[in-house]
């Protein structure tokens, strides 16, 4: 729909959506006058700053930051500091008011958030493995370490532009999409915002996958009528019991959102109807801080008597909270009508935590500056990765890679012979649990007495275990060690030790290396050494000449990364051990690109490209293998445009790190090629199944196949099929038709 535009009337709407943040910010926090001040000045100086500047959309710019000051006050619970700085968050960088006078008028801490959600523009892409992204992202992370407000209004500023995003282009779409699927749905999970990390995946979803999620959103809405059966026989029952035991509540119900329909169905190989826990309640007690634990205790006792659970479903995050405060009893019940529901149990101050996440810890902070609060759990983890993100030998996109491994990770507490608690990750050694206590007990750390018994230094902790670290002077890491530890405590702690060592052998390593490349005739360059570094995926330059001098990596090594002489490869081959082909998120699979040139001529000739990139050769990805019917984009890869699927891990890595080689790619209409993809299934072994499978494939579909790998195990069995499909529908019906063998359990697209 074409916006139009009518000055008197945005005036209007400018005004009332000013004093709506207004409204929300006094309900939430007690306001000073000299507070309503500072937001009223933020107020005056983006509306002038912003004046004559529109958005995509045709709206007022304006409209934009006071969203975005209204999500954090309403949606994280943010209060004035906040509201000053999301109306002031986009002058800097695009208008003419510069840092020091928003510094002079609004002091040092509103000029260090403006400053940290401000994007980096000079950066330029002097390599392939450099991205403009990426450092914009670490600067984000550093400015994060600061003050955390700089990543709740980054979040903030997110969600509104993806609620806005239909007025963009479709390749901006995808980028902004892919940027926020690679970082900010991370981000809002660690910092506890649920709901806007689950409104985030729905939006991400819907503009990388539209098919899939407008097909689940139908069958949502197609599924209220048990809604309503099940508010009479479980929602009505439960009130009942809580009114009767004299409890002072609220109840809350949801549907399960289309992404996590659709992750649940994509991990298990389900149809939607077999989803149970599609249905949640949330029971809100309002009772005495003291009494919070035992009374939701009471309650889970009350509805567990009435409905009974599923025990392998029940989790205790009261007696230990999630790193990001959440606190919540869990369990599913099976009700009259035979579905399954999730129940949270919980109090009115955790429901505040688990609704805003951390931000309300930072809330009470601000409204309270007298007090001496104790860190919260996301400053303590703010502290930990400070040290890493400041590494300066690595790369942007290194340090944002790794940094976002923390944010999913799940924790175990550990315990010291004297009863001191450690929290660690799970998957943690025992030498992650030594480099944890101390640097040097971990540099020297030989093994360790775990629940008295006496145990080697990768051996894998478990929650609730007591560890006693033995040490000796006489040892010391060695490059194995880096396999044996799971913190980035441990590993950065171990690389500086192990990169100590190696400064010695850079002489050696660069002589060899000048070697090799005069030999192979490669130019010795700033360029192709950070190539070659991105190639191995060796972030240091002291980790590179040490294997050079010691003979790790050599000339077939960097012949391999120029793509100098003639390399032996596979029509299919696997990486990792065979399991992995089944690793929904594995994308070590490579299907091989061994077409006759006349199949090479025909796939190229399938897609459209935009006429400023007709001078490349597009290719179908292996990486996801494309076929006629996915929504694609291509990403400009070593001179050719590879076309991946818009739901691609790879392709959505690249869109969130470099936009600049993405480049709108289409299907050539009337064009049917034959397009390699591939399946996998899980089944029952049963004499004849693979006769079967081969029958509906020839005979029945008359698809030809590449290659079929089976493995059978314990009675199971699991295949991988690569073929030649026409398009989507082609491939569905082949899923369709092969779910339908007797004792084949699940069949999946790779």
């Amino acid at each position: 729909m074409t916006y139009v535009i009518d000055e008197k009337r945005e005036e209007q709407e400018i005004q009332a959506k000013y004093e709506e943040l207004l409204a929300a910010c006094r309900e939430i926090y007690p306001m000073t006058q000299q507070q309503e001040g500072e937001i009223f000045r933020a107020f005056s100086l983006a509306k002038k700053a912003h004046a004559g500047t529109r958005r995509k959309s045709g709206e007022p710019y304006i409209f934009h930051p006071l969203a975005v000051a209204l999500i954090a006050v309403k949606e994280v619970g943010l209060g004035p500091i906040a509201v000053v700085c999301a109306l002031l968050h986009d002058v800097v960088e695009d208008t003419n008011i510069t840092l020091d006078e928003i510094r002079t008028i609004f002091g040092d801490r509103v000029a260090v958030i403006v400053d940290g959600v401000t994007k980096i523009e000079d950066v330029l892409e002097m390599q392939q493995s450099d991205s403009k992204q990426a450092e914009n992202y670490r600067k984000i992370l550093l400015s994060m370490c600061d003050d955390a407000y700089v990543i709740f209004l980054k979040i903030c500023d997110r969600l509104h532009n993806m609620r806005t995003l239909d007025s963009m282009k479709d390749t901006k779409k995808l980028t902004i999409s892919s940027e926020t699927q690679y970082l900010y749905i991370p981000l809002a999970h660690r910092l506890g915002l649920y709901a806007i990390k689950t409104e985030l995946e729905e939006l991400v979803m819907k503009y990388t996958n539209p098919d899939k999620y407008n097909e689940i959103a139908a069958l949502i809405n197609a599924s209220a009528d048990k809604a309503d059966q099940l508010k009479e026989c479980l929602y009505e029952k439960v009130k009942q019991m809580l009114d009767e035991n004299g409890y002072k509540y609220t109840i809350k119900t949801r549907i399960k959102s289309v992404f996590s329909c659709w992750k649940k169905m994509e991990r298990k190989g389900i149809q939607f109807d077999q989803i149970y826990d599609l249905y949640a309640m949330r029971i809100i007690l309002d009772v005495p801080l003291e009494q919070e634990k035992s009374e939701c205790f009471k309650v889970y006792s009350l509805i567990s008597s009435e409905f009974p659970p599923d025990p392998t479903r029940f989790r205790d995050w009261i007696s230990q909270p999630k790193t990001n405060g959440y606190e919540s009893l869990q369990t599913t019940v099976m009700t009259p009508i035979g579905q399954w529901v999730e129940i949270q149990i919980r109090t009115e101050r955790m429901d505040v935590i688990a609704e805003k996440g951390m931000a309300a810890h930072f809330l009470y902070k601000e409204a309270h500056p007298e007090e001496q609060l104790e860190l919260s759990p996301v400053e303590v983890w703010l502290q930990q990765i400070r040290s890493t993100l400041e590494n300066t030998e690595k790369s942007a996109l290194d340090l944002v890679e790794e940094f976002k491994e923390t944010l999913y990770t799940k924790e175990i507490y550990l315990f010291t012979p004297k009863g001191d608690m450690i929290k660690l990750p799970a998957r943690s050694t025992v030498l992650d649990f030594a480099f944890a206590i101390h640097t040097n007990l971990g540099l020297h750390c030989m093994g360790a007495k775990v629940n008295g018994k006496v145990e080697p230094i990768g051996h894998k902790l478990r929650a609730g275990e007591q560890v006693q670290v033995l040490a000796s002077r006489k040892t010391h890491p060695v490059e194995d060690w880096l396999n044996m530890v799971y913190t980035t405590r441990a590993k950065e702690a171990i690389k500086d030790y192990l990169r100590n060592q190696r400064k010695g052998y850079r002489e050696e390593g660069s002589r060899r290396l000048q070697e090799i490349f005069k030999r192979l005739k490669i130019r010795n360059n700033t360029a192709n050494f950070g190539q070659l570094k991105h190639f191995l995926n060796i972030a240091s330059d002291v980790d590179l000449y040490f294997q050079l001098a010691m003979g790790i990596i050599g000339e077939r090594e960097v012949m391999q990364c120029f793509n100098r002489g003639d390399l032996p490869g596979h029509n299919v081959y696997f990486m990792g051990e065979y399991s992995s082909l089944f690793d929904k998120n594995s994308t070590a699979i490579n299907f091989g690109n061994n077409y006759s040139d006349v199949e090479q001529n025909r796939r190229q000739r399938s897609f459209l490209l935009d006429k400023e990139y007709e001078r490349y050769t597009p290719e179908p990805a292996s990486c996801c293998n494309p076929v006629q019917g996915d929504h694609v984009v291509g990403i400009v890869t070593d001179g050719k445009i590879m076309v991946h699927r818009t739901t691609c891990k790879v392709a959505m890595d690249e869109m969130a790190n470099h936009e600049n080689r993405i480049v709108r790619a289409r299907w050539r209409p009337g064009e049917h090629v034959a397009l390699l993809s591939g399946i996998a299934f899980t089944a029952i072994d049963r004499q004849g199944l693979l006769k079967e499978i081969i029958a509906i494939v020839s005979d029945q579909m008359n698809l030809n196949m590449r290659a079929i790998t089976l493995e059978a195990v314990e009675g199971i069995v699991r295949g991988i099929i690569m073929l030649y499909v026409l398009d989507l529908d082609n491939l569905n019906q082949l899923i369709s038709n092969l779910s339908t063998l007797k004792g084949v359990e699940e069949v999946r697209r790779l």
